[in-house]
């Protein structure tokens, strides 16, 4: 009942995620990320733990499909796990669990990964990923939104969604955008219009961390 996707913008070096779901509060349980390390889903019957685990495998040196496959032998319940991994060169890798239900399904491109579950459509994770690939100028946050705009468009979940969430770590231990919507009729909506109210002061946010002293007053 969740579809989401893990981008990379080559120019900045940014990462982050997008996801939504039928079920409340779904930001605080399934994108884990990480400036100049890489990213992590774990969703459908969701283990926050392999979130911070799979940080930490790339923080060791695994690349993207070496951190899944640690993972995946890490816990006895992996049939009911999905799982997307991408590590700080953009290198992405996923898993579905034998009891992950249908439709599933996950789509990789350059930067980018995308996964989803008990899905209207098989075409849920391919639309995401090119929507986010046909944008590449624009920036991070607003290629991940686009993506899970075009997963909705092409189906989504069997259910409505009712929450969502936006993602993105830049150079700094904290996120550099970390929007969520965690209960809503219209979830995806209200995280772009999040969005568009966070952007104009992003920058500013994270100049009064680094240099307080005449930093945008906010």
């Amino acid at each position: 009942m969740t579809f989401s996707l893990i981008g990379r913008c080559a120019r900045t070096g940014q990462i982050g995620a997008a996801v939504t779901t039928s079920s409340i509060a779904v930001g605080s349980r399934v994108p884990f990320c990480a400036a100049g390390v890489g990213a992590v889903l774990t969703q459908h019957r969701t283990d926050p733990g392999l979130g911070p685990r799979g940080l930490d495998l790339l923080r060791s040196g695994c690349g993207a499909e070496a951190a899944v496959a640690a993972l995946v032998a890490s816990t006895p319940h992996h049939a009911w796990r999905q799982i997307a991994v991408m590590d700080a060169a953009g290198r992405t890798a996923h898993f579905d669990g034998a009891k992950v239900k249908p439709e599933r399904g996950a789509a990789h491109g350059e930067g980018v990964v995308a996964i989803g579950n008990i899905l209207a459509s098989d075409r849920v994770p391919g639309a995401m990923a090119a929507a986010f690939l046909a944008a590449p100028g624009l920036p991070l946050a607003v290629r991940l939104l686009r993506g899970l705009e075009a997963g909705e468009a092409a189906g989504g979940e069997h259910g409505a969604v009712s929450s969502a969430s936006l993602m993105v770590v830049w150079r700094e231990a904290f996120p550099y955008v970390d929007l969520r919507v965690d209960k809503a009729e219209a979830p995806l909506p209200a995280l772009r219009a999040l969005w568009e109210d966070y952007a104009p002061l992003a920058d500013g946010f994270l100049a009064r961390a680094r240099e307080p002293e005449g930093a945008p007053v906010i």
